[in-house]
């Protein structure tokens, strides 16, 4: 299973950005999928979640800014950012949670992180 995200990139305050991440290879199902971020000299942290159901959840800190959204059928995830500020600056990773097959235990994967940067 990889994860491949893009579209990430330089942006001004209070502009937006979409970054996408798309799960391939030979998988049962996705469960959940999100969006997690690392600020230089910070924890990884949550940015949002989203179940196959459509179920969401974010951090207190984007809502009503982001919007978390997927497409089961591509099995992809995107992260709708808007009214950005310098404090989003941060590597952004996906994350899906897996099941292989059906036996087998679902497994957490993540994508390789795309940078977003918010210039003031």
């Amino acid at each position: 299973v990889q994860l491949q995200a893009s579209g990430g990139g330089l942006v001004q305050v209070g502009g937006s950005l979409t970054p996408s991440c798309a799960a391939s290879g030979s998988f049962f199902s996705v469960n959940v999928m999100g969006w997690y971020r690392q600020a230089p000299g910070k924890q990884r942290e949550l940015v949002a979640t989203i179940t196959s159901t459509g179920i969401t959840n974010y951090a207190d800190s984007v809502k009503g800014r982001f919007t978390i959204s997927r497409d089961n059928a591509k099995n992809t995830v995107a992260l709708q950012m808007s009214s950005l500020i310098p404090e989003d600056t941060a590597v952004y990773y996906c994350n899906a949670n897996v099941l292989v097959t059906p036996v087998t235990p679902a497994y957490n994967y993540w994508g390789q992180g795309t940078l977003v940067t918010v210039s003031s």
